[in-house]
């Protein structure tokens, strides 16, 4: 049953039906400061119904803080655990993150509403239960850019400055993000269950997630529709030239789309073995792995799901895996290259890639100035003096014949290839504006450009550009 509450919000509290072993209620521990908003988006509280009109009320600041309740609502932290760096983790769960509440849209869709960075939880372990300024900037820029970019991912509701410090490497402006999904299940919920003896749990929330976002599917059906989902998201993380740093098991979503930003990065110049987690010492989130983690990741969640889908059947659901991964991302880096998915085998594209690789061309600069070079028949391409690059050039031309004229395929080429994404190098001049100066304004516009960034923006010109000297050794961590 839905009841209205906070700002026209209806709320639904369906994972608080289940048993305790779930979650632990509990309210949010506040920061015993003076909020102060930093930033909210309209369009993501109408997806939610809120009336964004209460985002200029004294209480909206309190509430999103984690400082007062949230009328109608019925928080929790949820307890799951997971592989960490391929290592099992055991208990995990919300260590910094608060489950307001559930509500519905206009369209019975289903919404969680969660803090992160409101303090600490049963399951915080060793940490603080807080977050800081710049990963909440980088957490809520990310969801609007891949937004923006066509690919699956949780939403961003609001920035709120908690106005104290709070101890990391250094002492740093503390911060609270409210994010929206779906669904924040991750496999490490089921993973939770089944090594700790609660098997028994694993068809309740198994029922839970099919009933609320796949009815009418059997357990194989679910599984599939989730491997289906899981590949194509990584087809488009691939095709984006976006790598998420820490593919964990307690950071995949058992909804399919990207879940819990941390040291992420986008190219800069095409690099395959690209790390963007300096955490990340050994290397296994780099960019190329993420097809094989997904694949990792999926396994482990049929290891806990045994006792539900026999693991023979399981494993003939993940033939499917990279034969999905692999069309999604042939499909867009073709619609890059300007051409339908059937128009040529992916050797175009890999021989394309490979020339970006020698030349340590920028990823996305370069397929702007191949469109370019398209339309105008002029200028000098960023990998023209790779080796093959001639003869690239001239396959290339001829797949095209018979597919419009050149100008007709740079302007299909633009339809696919932004003209900005959220470089490192931007979020960090947006977190500084923040940080020395409290000017929310970099951060306001980043926005708006990153929500259309096929756009010229005429004004934000040099936001296109890779990092510049005094950028270029940025490092971000699971700090981060």
């Amino acid at each position: 049953m839905t009841n209205t509450g906070y700002g026209g919000l209806r709320f639904d509290h369906r994972f608080a039906a289940l048993p305790a072993t779930f979650y632990t209620a509990m309210p949010a521990k506040g920061m015993m400061t003076k909020p102060k908003l930093l930033t909210a988006n309209p369009s993501v509280a109408a997806r939610i119904g809120l009336d964004s009109a209460c985002f200029a009320t004294p209480e909206f600041a309190e509430i999103f803080a984690g400082n007062a309740p949230l009328p109608g609502g019925k928080p929790l932290a949820m307890v799951y655990s997971g592989h960490q760096f391929g290592v099992w983790a055991g208990q995990l769960g919300d260590g910094r993150a608060l489950l307001l509440g559930q509500v519905r849209d206009a369209n019975q869709q289903l919404w969680d509403i969660q803090l992160k960075g409101s303090g600490r939880t049963p399951y915080s372990r060793m940490g603080d239960g807080r977050a800081v300024l710049r990963s909440c900037v980088r957490e809520y820029l990310a969801g609007i850019a891949l937004e923006g970019l066509g690919v699956p991912t949780t939403h961003a509701l609001c920035l709120i400055g908690t106005g104290s410090m709070v101890q990391r490497e250094t002492p740093e402006p503390g911060c609270v993000l409210t994010r929206i999904a779906p669904s924040h299940i991750r496999f490490g919920h089921f993973e939770h269950f089944a090594h700790h003896g609660m098997r028994n749990q694993i068809p309740l929330l198994l029922d839970h997630v099919i009933n609320e976002y796949f009815p009418g599917l059997s357990y194989r059906e679910y599984l599939s529709t989730l491997a289906t989902r899981t590949a194509e998201l990584i087809g488009d993380w691939q095709a984006i030239g976006f790598a998420h740093g820490v593919m964990n098991t307690d950071n995949m979503s058992a909804l399919g789309f990207t879940i819990d930003y941390g040291p992420y990065g986008f190219l800069d110049r095409f690099d395959l073995g690209f790390i963007c987690n300096h955490s990340d010492h050994q290397g296994r989130y780099r960019f190329d792995c993420q097809p094989e983690i997904a694949h990792w990741n999926l396994l482990a969640l049929c290891t806990a799901l045994q006792s539900m889908i026999p693991w023979s059947e399981s494993q003939d659901i993940l033939k499917s895996f990279y034969p999905t991964l692999i069309a999604r991302y042939h499909s867009r880096m073709m619609a890059k290259l300007g051409l339908p998915s059937e128009a040529s085998d992916r050797t175009l594209w890999q021989d394309f890639l490979m020339l970006l690789q020698e030349s340590q061309a920028d990823y996305t600069l370069s397929l702007r100035a191949l469109a370019e070079w398209l339309r105008t028949q002029a200028g000098k391409l960023p990998f023209a003096h790779a080796e093959g690059a001639e003869q690239w050039l001239a396959t290339y031309r001829d797949v095209l014949k018979g597919y419009g004229t050149p100008v007709q395929i740079a302007e299909a080429m633009d339809r696919h290839n932004p003209q900005y994404i959220l470089r490192n190098w931007l979020a960090e001049e947006v977190i500084r504006a923040l940080e020395d100066h409290d000017d929310p304004a970099p951060l306001h516009k980043l926005e708006s450009v990153l929500a259309q960034p096929f756009n010229d923006h005429s004004d934000c010109l040099p936001w296109r550009a890779p990092p510049p000297a005094h950028y270029s050794g940025l490092a971000v961590s699971c700090s981060s």
